[in-house]
């Protein structure tokens, strides 16, 4: 049996992407020998390649919520993965409207997939994908792995998940994006790792001026469905976790602010081990 761990392939919060900015939000998840994939942000299938999976094995996926810094890329892993060697099947849990954006894509690479498969011998991408639409509660119980999910507070979007990832001996909980919720305490309580996002307070208001658009909005829907860095510490040490990562990061590309000042954020609320997360990260289970 390998090693179980993590990567955080994707560690920027929110969809752009600037000279010296990590990428948007992917997760590799290795638990009991399978290799499970969490948000699909712009850059996962390199990010895949780079943690040594061969996209052929791709099998199970995993989508938190509808924002496209979670989503945008699922399309191309896919077909991807296809050229790669993959002819076995793929499920893909996540909320209601996926199905849609794959239509869509399927339908925008419609000649090369049928190209592809008639002069090339591959399956029919199109009968490989099933979809399964999630809710709170119990997702998948399969290969020794249970997956269930909470819905979380980000407005505007209601369809928006935390999972959990429980084995006989590893219990892992993203919180997916959130402000924060007493009830994510309850659904992480006592798992090995968190990984919950987080904003750094201080230095919001620096990126509104450089990414904002001269409008309140944008920060008003940081405030009202995200979690500052003391937020995550909260719900880490009330939880009872073992360790905590940060990820999704708002902001994670200003040279201003570094490692040091996630921790100093922290710090007052938890003094475990910490991991602030980077792209490429690999936490060892």
């Amino acid at each position: 049996m390998t090693q179980d761990y993590i990567a955080l392939m994707g560690t920027k919060g929110g969809p752009a992407i600037r000279p010296g900015s990590s990428m948007p939000t992917s997760n590799l998840i290795c638990l009991n020998g399978h290799q499970i994939v969490l948000d699909c942000g712009l850059g996962v299938t390199k990010g895949l390649v780079d943690q040594g999976m061969q996209l052929k094995d791709l099998s199970l996926i995993f989508i938190s919520h509808l924002h496209s810094d979670h989503y945008l890329e699922l399309g191309p892993l896919i077909h991807t993965a296809w050229t790669a060697g993959l002819k076995t099947p793929i499920d893909i849990y996540g909320p209601d409207g996926l199905a849609d954006y794959w239509t869509g894509f399927l339908a925008s690479m419609k000649a090369d997939i049928d190209l592809r498969t008639e002069d090339e011998g591959r399956p029919d991408l199109r009968d490989l994908i099933t979809f399964h639409v999630v809710d709170a509660g119990t997702v998948m119980e399969h290969g020794g792995i249970a997956v269930s999910a909470l819905r979380t507070q980000h407005p505007p979007l209601i369809d928006c998940f935390a999972y959990a990832f429980k084995t006989t001996t590893t219990h892992v909980v993203f919180s997916g994006d959130t402000a924060p919720i007493g009830a994510l305490e309850d659904f992480a309580r006592g798992a090995d790792l968190l990984v919950h996002e987080a904003m750094l307070e201080s230095a919001l208001p620096a990126l509104m001026e450089r990414v904002g658009n001269g409008s309140d909005k944008l920060m008003a829907h940081w405030l009202r469905s995200h979690s500052f860095a003391h937020d995550a510490a909260k719900t880490a040490q009330n939880a009872g976790v073992k360790r905590l990562a940060l990820s999704h990061l708002i902001p994670s590309d200003d040279p201003s602010y570094g490692e040091q000042d996630w921790q100093d954020a922290v710090a007052p609320h938890w003094d475990g081990p910490l991991s602030v997360g980077y792209d490429g990260i690999r936490i060892d289970l």
